[in-house]
């Protein structure tokens, strides 16, 4: 499981709670690189600013492919792997990732990318919130217990 970004208390202080740190789908990061307004972009930008987000490797790839110009693509890029970084697939991965997709096709549902299906599997697993504007996560909100962020 990720660890739980704290803050030290003022002295006498009681102790701060814990925040959970949560996973920003590729769809929030492009809605926060194009400015675009919204709950999602300003949790995200909290989350940067508080440190409690973290990077998943698949993600960063989806946002810096989709980049156009050179001089963009490395300031994203910088500003991406200075925030911690997650391994989001590896063997067991893989196979509760294809167990998640089985039981929605089992419920009737088709989850349309196999990115979105490795995502959603790494944040039930490792217990994290996700943070989206895709409404492909939806089953796995409603059927797996994904916690959206």
């Amino acid at each position: 499981m990720v660890n739980f970004h704290t803050s030290d208390p003022a002295p006498g202080a009681p102790p701060a709670q814990p925040t959970p740190v949560i996973l920003a789908d590729s769809s929030a990061w492009i809605d926060y690189l194009a400015g675009t307004d919204g709950r999602q972009v300003r949790r995200l930008a909290s989350a940067i600013a508080d440190g409690t987000v973290v990077v998943g490797d698949l993600i960063m790839t989806e946002v810096l492919r989709g980049i156009r110009s050179d001089a963009e693509f490395a300031l994203v890029r910088e500003a991406m792997t200075a925030l911690p970084m997650v391994g989001m697939l590896g063997p067991e991965r893989a196979v509760t990732a294809a167990q998640h997709y089985r039981s929605l096709r089992r419920r009737g549902v088709t989850v349309r990318k196999t990115a979105d299906v490795v995502i959603a599997s790494y944040c039930i697993t490792e217990g994290l919130a996700l943070l989206f504007t895709d409404r492909d996560f939806e089953p796995f909100v409603e059927h797996l217990g994904l916690m959206r962020a």
